[in-house]
């Protein structure tokens, strides 16, 4: 992979899970990182497993409750000066039928999922044309290409990334702006766990397609290597990214299938 000595990351959701494992490895490659998530106390624990501190910022917020973007990316600015890749990693599932699922939650999804994601995208995207080009990363997931039971809002809010990222390339290839889609299929993290459900309260489980699901080091190391590559699409995952090209491919074949997969 390339050399990412002295880079600035921006990782979101990077308390956990993939965040997590990405920025352990960016860290060990002796980039500069920024840790964001909900979470200050777990931000702080993923900073202290590394001796060199002045290369780290933890910078908690909650992406459903952004107040002022540009003032996250100007706390940047003044310990770092730049930032050249943003990992927009952090989000939210769901785990509820269409039928029993309030309109308030489905907000709640697109508010963390998509409002709180390209909040981040807009304000960076002025510092990346000024500074002569960036790399903007967001996570989507396999949902994102198709809907998928149980996930009607979170599938929805992942298309929705896809409209948005696709549009922003598109507009920004000029002004050197990277952009690349993560696509994971079912990772071992706590993301089933941290699911909201019909009301919005916690989904609280482990599905047991997450606890067999890939390991977040093992994705993490094949995002970044994507991202270094410059892929616009990172699909990660087992057997079950299959779907993405049964949908491409096979249409018949994925439409018989979508029902009789066990959507946990």
């Amino acid at each position: 992979m390339k050399s990412i000595k002295g880079k600035v990351f921006w990782i979101t959701g990077a308390s956990s899970g993939i965040g997590k494992s990405l920025a352990e490895l960016v860290m060990l490659q002796d980039a500069k990182v920024v840790l964001s998530g909900r979470n200050k106390q777990a931000l702080n624990a993923v900073a202290e497993q590394f001796e060199k501190s002045e290369n780290v910022m933890i910078l908690p917020f909650d992406l459903a409750k952004i107040d002022d973007a540009n003032m996250l990316v100007e706390k940047i600015i003044a310990k770092f000066g730049r930032i050249d890749f943003l990992i927009n990693n952090g989000g939210i599932s769901q785990r509820s039928l269409v039928a029993e699922t309030s309109v308030e939650v489905d907000r709640q999804v697109f508010e963390v999922n998509f409002f709180g994601n390209i909040s981040l995208a807009k304000a960076i995207l002025p510092l990346m044309i000024a500074q002569g080009g960036g790399h903007i990363a967001a996570t989507s997931s396999v949902v994102g290409k198709f809907g998928f039971p149980l996930r009607s809002a979170y599938s929805a809010s992942k298309h929705a990334l896809h409209g948005f990222y696709e549009s922003l390339r598109a507009e920004n290839y000029k002004n050197n702006i990277k952009v690349s889609m993560i696509i994971p299929g079912r990772i071992n993290t706590n993301i089933s766990m941290n699911a909201i459900t019909k009301d919005g309260s916690k989904h609280g489980d482990m599905d047991p397609g997450q606890a067999n699901g890939m390991s977040a080091k093992n994705a993490a190391n094949k995002i970044l290597k994507g991202i270094l590559n410059e892929k616009k699409e990172i699909v990660v995952g087992k057997i079950d990214v299959i779907l993405i090209y049964f949908r491409r491919y096979f249409p018949s074949l994925f439409y018989y299938l979508a029902h009789k997969i066990n959507p946990k």
